[in-house]
């Protein structure tokens, strides 16, 4: 998969050594919860195009960029508030999840985008919560969607 970064971040990426320092930032959004959850893998809050992301530990395994496989990747969030165990235990279907990638120099720029993954096979423990995220496979879904019969579409059967 082709991706378009800045000519910053290539050059940051391709040099024996920066000072550039990439963020990520996570995004969960669920039609129960009042407000996205917004955090960020940086030790201090961070800005982004006016939303506050705030500061939480947390690992990321990125998807792979191999188009032959759905996307899936991995988060672990500390387990160290209730604020968000008790936000995705109060939701009764997958919550939503956006994964950004950022430069801390330019906060408002968005390198790398993974959008609308769902949080699935959630387990946790007194330390952190691990959770899969993957994105809806279209190849799983029936085809046709339904089948023109006459005990549904009475009109085109006389």
């Amino acid at each position: 998969m082709s991706r378009t970064l800045s000519s910053e971040s290539i050059a940051a990426m391709f040099a024996p050594e920066t000072d550039e320092v990439f963020l990520v930032l996570i995004t969960v959004d669920h039609d129960e919860l009042s407000e996205p959850l917004r955090v960020s893998s940086d030790s201090v809050d961070t800005t982004s195009r006016g939303d506050l992301f705030i500061a939480y530990p947390f690992k990321i395994a990125l998807p792979s960029d191999d188009e032959s496989a759905p996307p899936v990747a991995q988060v672990t969030i500390d387990n160290i508030s209730k604020v968000i165990v008790d936000s995705l235990r109060s939701i009764s279907s997958p919550a939503t999840f956006k994964i950004e990638i950022i430069r801390a120099a330019d906060p408002d720029t968005v390198e790398i985008v993974f959008d609308q993954f769902l949080l699935k096979n959630v387990r946790g423990d007194v330390f952190q919560i691990t959770g899969d995220l993957t994105i809806e496979s279209v190849m799983t879904e029936p085809f046709p969607y339904r089948i023109f019969s006459p005990a549904e579409f009475r009109g085109l059967f006389a």
